[in-house]
């Protein structure tokens, strides 16, 4: 059924006959391995470089799509011993139609990483506050740049100058950068924004105008981090993070003469943290209203941060007209922040930025935009040794359905 392989000490196994490697009998590789390395081939253009095998029904995936999101009843006859690794979380699959997949035959290290951060506006610098007080156990240190120079100093005297007693190094440190270091770090966070409407402005979701202004500022972080080979996590915090997200990884796999090469960032290097927020806005209705309130423990947010977001009310016993009513709720929470004559920034850059980010380092579960299928769409997911894992769950046809439109939605933005 497999055919097994050995590259340096790594363990790898595919359908396919005719790659390159030694191949070995099954018992050799099961009985030696720690972890295996799926070979797959899927179309760059729609698919990851690489992720988590969390189920056997991915073994036979040929596309990506919201499939990915809808558990699998289908019984799969696979080795006992390969069926429990990918129990264990140690199957990791690699598609081999990128360029340089050789280099992904490895798993990310469990380790502190360094973050680095773009932009100490509002959120930027909301955001900073909430990773270096939260980050202390997979965070070692942080590092700010902006273009204010001041802006650099203040908060790294701001930021060291909070501690507690006799722990003084209970949080992370943080350090002024400059533009030319904002990659050599293992998460460089995008918190640049320009075109943010008024406060009295009538524009219900303000996210889209930021768009086309903040997609320029972008397009250069992008052809940065391709042109240094990033090997880190590329985070968008600005809005609309989804739709930038797309953009930074297609102007990152240009070459010079604008033809796609596929050799800038890999698709499950950039994530988009929105979803967060919106997951955390539908909660404080929950907690308002004891109709929605099953939420709580039930429910699921999906989509991108904005007019098409996706709320659940209970993946056990979904409710359509509930689910609909709870999220023009957290939709409309934005403006209900904007009519008091604040900007919406504090929730937005603890829960969809430095909370998910913290998740996201600790490998833990939690809700960030991440490529699928072509498009960058929020989900519950989390990032592993073996790579992305989208949560799977048997989704009810017309919660599919909602999924679909704004799915295909997504599909329109360029």
């Amino acid at each position: 059924m497999f055919n097994y392989y050995k590259f340096k000490d790594e363990y790898l196994f595919s359908y396919k006959k005719d790659y390159n490697y030694k191949q070995i009998d099954a018992s050799a590789a099961l009985s030696n391995c720690k972890v295996l390395y799926y070979l797959n081939e899927l179309d760059p253009i729609i698919s990851k470089k690489t992720f988590s095998v969390s189920d056997p029904s991915i073994l036979f995936l040929e596309k990506e799509g919201l499939e990915l999101l809808d558990k699998n009843s289908l019984d799969y006859n696979i080795p006992n011993e390969i069926e429990q690794m990918i129990d264990a979380g140690k199957v990791k699959c690699i598609n081999t139609l990128y360029p340089n997949y050789v280099e992904s035959i490895q798993l990310d290290e469990k380790v502190k990483k360094k973050v680095n951060i773009l932009a100490l506006g509002d959120v930027g610098s909301t955001l900073l506050l909430g990773l270096h007080l939260l980050g202390s156990k997979c965070i070692d240190t942080i590092g700010i740049y902006d273009r204010s120079s001041d802006k650099i100093k203040r908060f790294e005297y701001e930021m060291n100058q909070t501690m507690i007693p006799f722990k003084n190094n209970a949080f992370p440190n943080v350090k002024g950068i400059t533009k030319d270091e904002l990659f050599n770090c293992d998460m460089f966070v995008f918190c640049a924004s320009k075109g943010v409407p008024p406060i009295n402005s009538k524009i219900k979701d303000v996210r889209m105008i930021q768009f086309n202004e903040n997609a320029k500022i972008i397009k250069e972080y992008a052809l940065m981090a391709r042109k240094l080979n990033f090997k880190g996590i590329f985070s968008v915090v600005s809005d609309p993070v989804d739709p930038l997200c797309k953009t930074v990884l297609l102007e990152s796999n240009k070459n010079d003469n604008g033809e796609y090469d596929f050799k800038g960032l890999a698709p499950e290097q950039i994530k988009g943290y929105g979803l967060g927020v919106m997951n955390a806005r539908a909660s404080y209705y929950a907690k308002c209203e004891n109709k929605y309130s099953h939420y709580l423990n039930e429910g699921r947010a999906f989509g991108p941060h904005g007019e098409d977001l996706i709320i659940a009310d209970s993946i056990n016993n979904y409710n359509d007209k509930l689910s609909k009513e709870l999220t023009k709720l957290a939709v409309n929470a934005n403006m209900d922040v904007r009519a008091t004559g604040f900007k919406p920034f504090i929730a937005p850059a603890l829960s969809s930025g430095a909370i998910s980010i913290i998740f996201t380092l600790r490998g833990e579960w939690h809700y960030s935009s991440n490529f699928l299928g072509g498009v960058y769409m929020g989900a519950k997911n989390r990032n592993t040794t073996t790579g992305l894992e989208f949560e799977r769950i048997n989704i009810p046809k017309p919660l599919y359905a909602r999924l679909e439109k704004t799915y295909n939605m997504l599909k329109t933005i360029n």
